[in-house]
């Protein structure tokens, strides 16, 4: 959830973080992010990160942790939002 006070200051860190991730999105098989516009709490954002499987996903995040995204876009990401807003959920597909 973003902090309902820091919507302009979340549109400015979207577009530094859509020219940062850009290349690294060709690794992912898809991704959505979603905003909450009806019911609930309308400051809320889902992602979905989607890969072939799970050897993939740790192959990406290990990369990513290695880039340049810890020590300057997630400082930024983390002002930005409610504290304890945050989860990472893995989800399977059911055949």
């Amino acid at each position: 959830m973003i902090e309902p006070e820091k919507h302009e200051e979340f549109a400015a860190y979207k577009k530094k973080w859509d020219k940062f991730f850009k290349p690294w999105l060709k690794q992912l098989k898809s991704y959505r992010l979603l905003q909450q516009t009806l019911g609930g709490n309308t400051d809320g954002y889902v992602e979905m990160w989607e890969f072939e499987n799970l050897a993939e996903l740790e192959k990406f995040f290990n990369k990513l942790m290695q880039s340049d995204y810890n020590k300057k876009l997630y400082p930024e990401f983390a002002s930005l939002i409610v504290p304890a807003s945050r989860t990472m959920d893995i989800w399977s597909s059911i055949p």
